[in-house]
């Protein structure tokens, strides 16, 4: 309920009939004033979406503590006194990947005095070792020259040639890093190196076609100036960023693998589905409880005693998560515990393929959409 002030009028402004209470008796709605203080938007929100008059915190209370009583609670048609799945979803979703980046910002911005002092220490380093550096790399290219120019035309074209193509000659880690610090893929520093090794190594025809992606991206933000660490950040930024959603677009399969291993009679996808969205919004939720927890922990001193109780603390929390889904599965489909426990480990071993087939994918369309 909200704390808007109720209007003298007793005239419903959405339908028009007689309002004798605080709500219309015809279509709900509440006959309150239509303009209100500006705070009313921020209070009038964390009612309408949590509802603040207790049914949000019952509705957490149940999801952490009872597993599988908040999905037996909505299936029996009992609803109304909790939050509704998809809204508790995407509410926690939010919350839990909203958070996270506050405290990142917070830390970067506390660094980067630190981070500037630290380049131009290394930039002061440098300066001083340049001259012996400049005099020892001349130093080596003439002599190299030397023993080039020493050996046959034909034979140095050849280890060349040798050196391009054949891949057990180069590095073929599929992300590597350069001796001036900047990022090769395959062995290569730019796509004009790329695509010769592309045209010439028919072995490996499929792996190039499918790394070409990320090299157009990595060579064009090396050419913007941009290093590995900030090509990583943005790489690590834009992946969070996308992590909710494909959770949303995994929540259907996991709840189709629940439908396949259980009766089609008794159980609908829809209550798949149902388990499915307060299950998923446990986990959040945990993983968000394990941030706080080791962001308010890294503001206390470190003493070992702490330290070993905020292990305990993540190790029991870990386990707990992890038997959740048994404990959950066997209160809601009402099978025998040696049922939930088959089940269980089959559906995670299962998830547990989907979940990482998940993961490469949006690695890989997370780095394409980097910008």
């Amino acid at each position: 309920m909200s704390h808007g002030k109720t209007r003298e009028n007793k005239t419903c402004l959405n339908c028009g009939h007689t309002v004798e209470e605080r709500f219309c008796p015809h279509c709900g709605q509440e006959n309150i004033e239509p303009k209100q203080p500006f705070h009313f938007l921020f209070t009038h929100f964390i009612e309408d979406f949590t509802h603040y008059d207790g049914e949000f915190w019952k509705t957490i209370k149940y999801l952490l503590l009872r597993p599988g009583k908040l999905t037996r609670e909505y299936l029996a048609g009992k609803r109304q006194m909790y939050v509704a799945p998809v809204k508790l979803y995407i509410f926690i979703s939010f919350i839990t990947f909203f958070l996270p980046s506050l405290f990142s910002d917070s830390e970067e911005e506390a660094t980067e005095h630190d981070k500037k002092t630290h380049v131009a220490k290394k930039e002061e380093e440098k300066t001083k070792d340049g001259k012996t550096a400049k005099f020892t790399d001349s130093l080596q290219q003439h002599l190299s020259k030397e023993q080039l120019s020493k050996k046959p035309q034909s034979q140095a074209s050849k280890d060349l040639k040798v050196t391009e193509v054949n891949g057990n000659n180069i590095d073929t880690d599929a992300l590597g890093e350069t001796e001036d610090g900047r990022l090769s893929v395959l062995g290569t520093r730019n796509m004009k190196q790329y695509d010769s090794l592309y045209t010439k190594d028919k072995g490996n025809a499929f792996l190039y076609s499918f790394m070409k992606p990320f090299a157009k991206k990595i060579f064009h933000m090396q050419e913007q100036g941009l290093k590995k660490e900030l090509i990583m950040d943005k790489f690590k930024e834009t992946f969070v960023h996308t992590l909710p959603k494909a959770l949303f677009v995994y929540l259907p399969i996991f709840a189709f693998f629940l439908w396949i291993f259980h009766s089609k009679k008794k159980w609908w996808y829809f209550d798949h589905g149902i388990f499915t969205l307060h299950y998923f919004s446990f986990l959040l939720l945990g993983t968000l409880i394990l941030i706080c927890l080791d962001k308010i922990t890294d503001l206390l001193p470190n003493y070992g005693v702490l330290n070993l109780l905020t292990i305990l603390i993540n190790i029991a929390a870990i386990t707990y998560m992890s038997i959740y889904f048994f404990i959950a599965h066997h209160r809601v489909y009402e099978s025998s515990r040696a049922m939930s426990v088959f089940k269980g480990i089959f559906l995670f071993m299962i998830n547990f393929i989907g979940v990482l087939c998940m993961g490469l994918l949006l690695m890989y369309v997370s780095f394409l959409m980097m910008h």
